[in-house]
């Protein structure tokens, strides 16, 4: 996630986890665009650059991943008229006594329309040095529908909405957050992976914080804690995404972060069942004459 950071730090990883943990009961089933989650004008998603350091999480799970380092790179920039354009870059090393050590170099660039209806997106992976053919293409929204086009794939394909990109998700949960619902359930696309899957998502949000962000006290998310964002409402967040189907099933992985109201993310922690990686914010620069445009969204817009 964007931010689905939520594709940062998953898409990198390249290792195959398996079934994380347990689904809800009754399995997430994908709702329609809730009518009291809709984005309101004030929300406006911060520009900004952020760095985070990756380490493996202490206890839990069977360890199949003995020790992981790396760091994410994130470049936000747009606003709701123009637009938003996310440049990332992420290098992770995983070792295992098993399988040895893969190093992943991932750099992606996307763009998504301000109105959440079109998003166009490539990523090209390194492992071990080793060049993976690139993902390349884009995706529409049409009515109820999403059709995604892939360069030198099959033909476009299809598949019933309605579907959010990563800003519109990440706008969404904090709409969710602000208005006090404790779930949110919808299908999402980013492009991640091989570009021909859609998520269904399940967020748990918990109670607004505005105190320094939970890791106080420690070293971890320093930005977030001694910086401007300090004293921003922030709500923590477990999201679970599901390969798209209907039932009871269990998560691919499941996220957990804190989202502040701009967009942000800090404490995050992406959960595999057998491990987990942490991400500690170490560097943070927002631009705060940016992102303005977001503000009279639905107001008409300038080309």
């Amino acid at each position: 996630m964007r931010l689905r950071l939520f594709r940062l730090l998953t898409a990198g990883l390249l290792v195959c986890a398996g079934n994380a943990q347990a689904a809800p009961p009754a399995g997430p089933e994908p709702a329609a665009k809730p009518e009291a989650a809709t984005p309101s004008p004030e929300i406006v998603l911060a520009n900004h650059r952020a760095v985070y350091d990756l380490s493996l999480a202490e206890g839990g799970g069977t360890r199949s991943v003995e020790s992981a380092r790396g760091r994410i790179v994130i470049d936000f920039r747009g606003d709701a008229c123009r637009g938003y354009t996310m440049l990332t870059r992420q290098v992770t090393e995983l070792s295992s006594g098993e399988t040895g050590t893969r190093l992943s170099d991932m750099r992606s660039t996307t763009f998504e329309g301000g109105q959440g209806r079109e998003f166009r997106f490539k990523t090209t992976t390194l492992t071990n040095n080793k060049a993976a053919a690139p993902v390349d293409g884009t995706a529409s929204e049409q009515g109820d529908a999403l059709t995604v086009k892939l360069k030198g794939g099959p033909k476009p394909f299809t598949v019933e909405g309605p579907v959010l990109f990563p800003s519109e998700h990440m706008r969404r949960l904090i709409a969710a957050a602000r208005a006090g619902q404790s779930t949110l359930s919808v299908k999402v696309y980013d492009g991640s992976d091989d570009g021909k899957k859609i998520y269904d998502t399940f967020a748990v949000i918990g109670h607004t914080e505005t105190g320094p962000a939970s890791a106080a006290g420690s070293d971890r998310d320093k930005p977030l804690r001694d910086g401007s964002l300090a004293g921003m409402p922030h709500w923590p967040v477990r999201l679970s995404y599901y390969t798209e189907g209907a039932g009871e099933r269990t998560p691919i992985y499941t996220l957990g972060f804190d989202l502040y109201e701009n967009g942000v993310s800090g404490a995050l922690k992406l959960d595999y069942g057998d491990f987990a990686i942490l991400g500690d914010m170490t560097a943070l620069d927002i631009d705060a004459k940016a992102g303005r445009s977001d503000k009279d969204a639905g107001k008409g817009c300038t080309p």
